[in-house]
């Protein structure tokens, strides 16, 4: 069992897990970007000495995503060395889902299809929002290749940025480069699911 090792700190097994984030620019609809030392995520702050994880079981905004990337047994790949690109989506993209997919895709019969869910939100490499702009091709996209080997698109509108699946899905990018100590992670409003 996890004990703390102080009133409010975590238990060593989730500070082994994960180490903080930090810098994040929130993208809004009229191309302003503000930086933060510390951003909130989710009400809580990032640390860019924390992985992934670790920023990540800390925001009330991806409860959802941090079961799931436990149940398919992702914990250590994301806690890993990176760098990692990770478009993250909050609670409510899960939630917009077909009734039942959240419940059933835990299940050990599902669990390579979560797996290729949740990695087809990741991207070798630390990429920020600068980054992406600079990949923009001719067609206006940058084209990217995810971890479960599905193709990602993300498309610059003034200040904000979206995000394309193969198949079809379409998000914002909510909050931008927050840093980790392991690559950076992009809040996404929407699930990208696989074909």
């Amino acid at each position: 069992m996890c004990q703390p090792d102080g009133p409010s700190g975590p238990c060593r097994e989730t500070r082994l897990l994960l180490r903080p984030v930090a810098g994040a620019i929130a993208l809004t609809g009229n191309a302003d970007a503000t930086l933060a030392a510390k951003p909130d995520v989710g009400g809580a702050a990032m640390f860019e000495t924390r992985t992934i994880v670790g920023n990540a079981v800390s925001s009330a905004d991806h409860t959802t995503l941090v079961a799931a990337v436990q149940a398919a047994g992702l914990v250590d790949v994301l806690g890993g060395p990176g760098p990692f690109t990770v478009f993250v989506p909050v609670n409510s993209a899960f939630a917009a889902l077909p009734a039942g997919t959240v419940d059933t895709l835990p299940k050990p019969e599902r669990r390579e299809l979560l797996i290729r869910v949740l990695t087809g939100h990741v991207v070798a490499g630390d990429l920020k929002l600068a980054d992406l702009r600079a990949q923009v091709g001719p067609d206006g996209y940058a084209d990217l290749k995810t971890l479960s080997g599905d193709a990602l698109s993300i498309r610059f509108k003034g200040g904000s940025a979206m995000i394309y699946s193969a198949s079809r899905n379409i998000g914002s990018i909510t909050i931008g480069d927050v840093d980790q100590s392991n690559g950076v992670i992009h809040v996404i409003d929407t699930v990208l699911v696989p074909d």
